[in-house]
Formats: structure tokens, C-alpha cells, sequence
């Protein structure tokens, strides 16, 4: 457990890290120019798309596969196999 006095370090490192920061200082391509019709901004929209997309893909094969896993539990207690302890 933490005693106080490093508890009250640790926050005033973190207070004198949030008083100390800049604010963000974006491009023009980012900030300025974001029309809706720019193609870095198309492009950037269609990557966070697909990059969604991938992790979508990646988390129901995750969830198959545990649904298969439950399907195979279920189908050996049926057929009265013993479980390993």
C-alpha cells in the first residue's frame, strides 16, 4: 500500500503534468481544411473503417470459437464423457 506521502507526490506530478501541457497544435489537413469532399480525410475515414472492420472479423471468430467450445461441452455431456480434474 502506498503511504500518503507518495500518494501526494504522485498527484502533484500528475497536477503539475496537466498545468504544464500545451494545447494540440493541429495541421491544416486535419484542422483547417477538413471539408467533407478531401481525400485525406475520404482516406482516413475509409482506414478507420476497415481497421473496425478487421477487429469486428477477429472478435467473432473469437466468439465462434467459444460458442463452438460450449456445443463441443454440452455434446460430451450428453454422451457421458469424463472430464479431465
Amino acid at each position: 500500500m502506498a503511504t500518503p506521502s507518495a500518494r501526494r507526490l504522485a498527484v502533484a506530478v500528475l497536477a503539475l503534468g496537466l498545468l504544464a501541457a500545451l494545447p494540440a497544435a493541429a495541421c491544416t489537413s486535419c484542422y483547417g481544411a477538413a471539408d467533407a469532399g478531401a481525400p485525406l480525410i475520404s482516406g482516413a475515414r475509409l482506414g478507420v473503417f476497415l481497421l473496425l472492420g478487421i477487429t469486428l472479423a477477429v472478435l467473432a471468430g473469437f466468439v465462434r470459437f467459444f460458442l463452438y467450445l460450449r456445443k463441443r461441452a454440452r455434446q460430451a455431456g450428453h454422451d457421458g464423457v469424463e472430464q479431465a480434474a
